[in-house]
């Protein structure tokens, strides 16, 4: 819902002939990387007021010469007090074009001058605060037409805006003002021409309003779904895999989408783009061939030279991806790749506690990707002279380096391994083997810094992940990994109104809970539910869901809004739908209430669903891939959905193979409830789902009742008439 301001407005904003220079599709958003490797701090007594925040992003600002503040009422308060416009800056820990910003200009003696001189300066996390980011990362592109990050906004004491700009070098070059030109002129202007800033002010918050008004129309129907799937056909790059050209980023939530496509149409062309899409990535140098876990992106199209940063979201979101591959093709590969992401994300990404780590840096010693790189000598100083040959051949690694630095454009004899076809059994035994021989040594390198912080809504992701496939792959572990992280989540991140909270770290939680909080958990919460069958999962599923409904609905225009009612009051209260770098929480949440209503008969849940997609109908009709995850919920929605009750006793050999049957079969569009036999009282899950109080096991065997949009079929002790009867069969 982004609108741009008219063309006049750019003078009247003091852009000054600006180009905002970044490395990303703005429409993408996409994550850069920094030389962070941990986070050093002088003692307090020289710190500035970051200092004393929690944030790694912030406390690598706490050194810098400028006054930085964190967001908040003491900031705004000397702005207004002083006179002062505000220098917002927001960014993330493991962003590039940050640190490089900060080092040219938030380091330097002269520019810090300039700053504190002329303005009250605020640092903010987007990765703490989406809400704050969501806002002026749309101002951004509205004035400029793109957006990135390092995002730089001025605006007045009341929190309006009238300049924008992502990345800005210290001095002036090439046509682009730099710092020490730009605060001088900004401030001069604020100081004697406060009627233009006040103008400029107006227009933008006047456009930003207009930016969120409604977008609503019919509902979200099969038409949607078949215009998505053409452009994604469209888009798609039949010799390398992936969407469009360079760079590449794994989209996961639109394979997920196109799977679901191919079950309804079983058009083999359509799994042709998601298996040549997953294939590509696992052998290119997106993934982590020694360590396991995918980079951010790819820099070309051929999915070989990433951006090596590693987020915890997408390993979350291509876990899924690859497990409903798996699934819908019996294909050991996908399996495989799912089992490595795990093992990266629970070696290196997972507190004692049980919750996930945020992310891991692209950069170590100062340079991108030297943790992952392998020069030719290297190999051949750890391995034996058979090995290194076998290794060359069957991951690229040439003599004189494959990999070409993406500033300097210099070879300097460095190699990202990466596979050009799959490795049959023996190779892939003996790759085990060596693999672990170069990840022993490169243990002992400079590691990437880590992003510690634990939030809230990436947990939700990776919990739905490990507990889906924990069903699908029959991995108790997983399950187990998803149940320590949700039992940390709800224990440590919930305030005494029961409400989520979005961050954790060093022992503290804090700032009050978004949409993406909510509907992220309450996913993992129906996976682990599917998976284990603990009522205690659904009825907390259910409960969160109901406050996301009374603090976020939007009663007016339908959907949901990324704030609570009763949460800081910021320029506006934004709507998101957009399924970028992760799914929208408006998104999940729909799918949330299509599973919630199947699951409990609560029709109102699934109108609620309906009317989420009505709200923004218009928006997702002009460009349908760019709301793949929505889709799925309306794919859900338009049905065929099943409702599976399985009655049974708890562990018995019948009722465990009727489940895991269930479970390794593709089947998007179903909801699983278990009615436990007791011998006294009822199962607890009657109290949450009363209609299956009736669907009992006939003669004490495991029983299927396999319901399509309600209309249930004879109960059935066969399983293989239960997979029959889901087929459409």
């Amino acid at each position: 819902m982004i609108g741009y301001l008219p063309k006049g407005l750019f003078l009247t904003l003091f852009l000054f002939s600006f180009c905002c220079a970044q490395r990303e599709e703005s429409s993408r958003r996409a994550h850069e990387s920094s030389d962070m490797t941990t986070i050093q701090v002088r003692d307090k007594a020289h710190q500035n007021r970051l200092g004393r925040e929690q944030s790694p992003y912030l406390l690598q600002h706490a050194d810098n010469p400028v006054d930085w503040y964190p967001w908040g009422e003491e900031a705004f308060e000397a702005a207004r007090r002083e006179n002062k416009p505000i220098f917002l800056s927001i960014g993330y820990s493991t962003c590039h074009w940050c640190h490089v910003m900060e080092h040219e200009s938030f380091e330097d003696p002269e520019v810090a001058r300039l700053m504190n001189e002329g303005f009250i300066s605020i640092k903010v996390d987007r990765e703490e605060r989406p809400d704050i980011d969501n806002i002026y990362m749309t101002v951004c592109q509205m004035m400029t037409g793109s957006g990135g990050w390092p995002l730089t906004i001025v605006m007045t004491p009341d929190k309006r805006p009238f300049f924008a700009a992502t990345y800005i070098p210290k001095e002036s070059r090439y046509g682009r003002t730099g710092m020490v030109d730009l605060l001088p002129r900004l401030r001069e202007t604020w100081l004697n021409e406060p009627d233009r800033i006040e103008e400029a002010a107006q227009a933008v918050v006047a456009a930003l309003n207009r930016s969120q008004e409604s977008t609503g129309g019919n509902d979200l129907d099969q038409a949607v779904l078949s215009m998505a799937l053409k452009q994604a056909r469209n888009r798609f790059d039949a010799r390398y895999g992936g969407f469009g050209s360079q760079p590449k980023f794994p989209s996961p939530h639109q394979l997920l989408f196109l799977l679901r496509s191919w079950h309804r149409s079983q058009d083999p062309a359509t799994l042709e783009m998601v298996e040549k899409t997953l294939t590509a990535m696992r052998q290119g140098g997106i993934y982590d061939h020694v360590g396991f876990g995918f980079h951010r992106y790819s820099t070309d199209e051929k999915w070989l030279v990433p951006h090596f940063e590693k987020m915890l979201y997408d390993q979350a979101m291509l876990a899924l991806a690859y497990t409903a591959a798996y699934q819908a093709t019996g294909k050991a590969a996908y399996a495989r790749t799912v089992d490595e992401i795990f093992t990266y994300v629970l070696r290196d990404m997972t507190s004692s506690e049980g919750g996930f780590y945020s992310a891991e840096d692209a950069d170590s010693e100062g340079e991108e990707g030297k943790f992952y790189l392998w020069t030719h000598d290297e190999i051949r100083q750890i391995l034996s002279s058979d090995d290194t040959e076998f290794v060359m051949a069957s991951l690229n690694v040439a003599r004189g380096g494959n990999f070409r630095d993406g500033v300097t454009g210099k070879n300097e004899g460095s190699n990202i391994l990466h596979l050009t076809a799959p490795l049959g059994e023996p190779d892939q035994q003996r790759w085990d083997l060596l693999r672990e021989q170069l990840f022993t040594v490169r243990e002992k390198r400079v590691h990437p810094g880590k992003d510690d912080k634990i939030l809230t809504d990436w947990n939700g992701l990776m919990i739905a992940a490990l507990a889906r496939a924990g069903q699908a792959l029959d991995r108790p572990d997983y399950i187990a990994a998803a149940e320590k992280a949700v039992t940390f989540i709800l224990g440590t991140l919930r305030d005494d109104r029961g409400r989520l909270l979005h961050r954790y770290r060093n022992g503290q939680a804090g700032i009050t809970g978004h949409l993406d909080d909510y509907a992220f958990i309450v996913w993992g919460l129906l996976e682990l539910y599917e998976a284990t069958f603990k009522t205690d999962y659904l009825e907390t599923a259910l409960a969160l869901n109901a406050i996301m409904l009374d603090q976020f609905w939007d009663d007016e225009g339908g959907g949901f809004f990324f704030t609570a009612d009763d949460g800081e009051a910021l320029l506006v209260r934004h709507k998101d739908i957009y399924d970028g770098a992760i799914p929208s929480g408006n998104s999940v949440a729909a799918m949330n209430l299509l599973r919630l209503g199947r699951m409990t008969v609560n029709p109102a849940l699934e109108e609620r669903a309906a009317a989420l997609g009505r709200a923004f109908s218009s928006l997702v009709n002009r460009s349908p891939t760019g709301f793949a995850q929505l889709l799925s919920a309306v794919d859900f929605g338009v049905g065929p959905a099943y409702e599976v009750v399985i009655a049974g006793k708890p562990g018995s050999a019948d009722t465990e193979n009727m489940l895991a049957a269930l479970r390794r079969a593709y089947h998007p569009n179903i909801v699983v409830i278990f009615h436990p036999i007791k011998e006294h009282g009822e199962a607890d899950i009657i109290r949450l789902a009363p209609f299956i109080k009736t669907q009992v096991s006939l003669d004490g065997q495991a029983t299927a009742y396999v319901c399509r949009n309600y209309a249930c079929q004879r109960p059935t002790t066969d399983t293989a008439v239960m997979l029959a009867a889901l087929s459409g069969k």
